[in-house]
């Protein structure tokens, strides 16, 4: 079933305006560097609530509602990638991201999204899983203790590091299980294409 029987269903609306929430956000982050930074911070951690909230509640409606599809998934999942991409690269340049983990997370969303994009093609959809879930919630509250920085370091790094390390952790096994699944489905793609 197509995924609204308007132009555009509330989960696309939201997704839509996690898409909106990214250079507002990236917009505060840098302003930043310019005048009093916490809170800037403050409001756009609370952005980022807001989208973290959009997220679960686009696959709730869309799932209470029996209006999901491949271009409606493909929707939601490109808005997250936009948006923590987006806001980790702003946060670098604020200090407040590691290179690292930053490049460990954009790998894997833009790589799981061209293959998502390939498998789509045949519409097939993969569906979000409970791990792909629960990386996008450790990387929103990522993002946001990033912002709200506590003044003084917990042992070698300061609290939200720990969580920007176990975002890219969490990132990085999520990806191991899409891999398996974008590999059942393009077997399964291939076997009903066989003469």
């Amino acid at each position: 079933m197509p995924r609204g029987g308007t132009p555009i269903s509330i989960p696309d609306l939201l997704a839509l305006f996690r898409v909106l929430c990214v250079p507002a956000i990236i917009g505060l982050v840098l302003a930043t560097e310019h005048t009093s930074g916490r809170y800037l911070f403050g409001i756009a951690a609370v952005l980022v609530v807001l989208a973290g909230l959009s997220d679960f509640f686009d696959g709730y409606i869309a799932r209470r509602q029996g209006i999901t599809s491949t271009v409606g998934a493909f929707l939601d999942t490109t808005a997250d990638k936009i948006l923590v991409s987006g806001v980790l690269i702003a946060l670098i340049s604020v200090d407040r991201a590691s290179v690292w983990v930053t490049f460990i997370i954009m790998t894997r969303e833009f790589v799981v999204m061209a293959i998502r994009s390939l498998v789509a093609i045949d519409g097939t959809l993969v569906p979000a899983s409970v791990a792909g879930k629960a990386k996008a919630a450790v990387q929103f509250f990522a993002l946001g203790f990033a912002m709200l920085r506590l003044p003084d370091p917990w042992g070698p790094l300061y609290f939200d590091e720990y969580w920007m390390w176990l975002a890219g952790a969490v990132t990085i096994a999520s990806g191991w299980g899409y891999a398996v699944k974008f590999g059942e489905a393009i077997r399964q793609v291939g076997r009903t294409t066989d003469p």
